[in-house]
């Protein structure tokens, strides 16, 4: 079984992204946000009940590193989208370039530590 953290959620939604092929990037002024996969599809992924991710998001709120956006789901903060791409450069360069090429992960990697 696995041992739920922060961290491990973190992992999970960026192996989700490399397995689904798919990095949903958002661009505002101020930030950079990053979609994360559903509670639910995480709780699948990890195979763990739903109820075991829901506290987890909560801490992740209050750290703010994520924010739930009404009808649009969960994107992580600045905060966030920093811890997430240091783990995608760390541990899933090479798969996450796959999908969004090098230029463009290099500029995003590059923009997420100036926001």
């Amino acid at each position: 079984m696995v041992v739920l953290s922060v961290d491990c959620l973190f992992d999970a939604a960026v192996r989700i992204q490399v397995e689904e092929r798919s990095v949903s990037i958002t661009f505002t002024r101020d930030a950079i946000s990053i979609k994360f996969p559903t509670t639910r599809r995480l709780a699948e992924f990890l195979e763990v009940p739903h109820y075991y991710i829901l506290p987890y998001f909560a801490m992740m709120e209050q750290e703010e590193l994520v924010t739930r956006a009404e009808r649009v789901g969960i994107l992580t903060t600045v905060k966030g989208s920093r811890k997430m791409i240091a783990l995608m450069n760390e541990k899933y360069q090479q798969e996450i370039e796959a999908i969004l090429g090098h230029v463009i992960f290099s500029e995003f990697a590059q923009r997420c530590e100036l926001a």
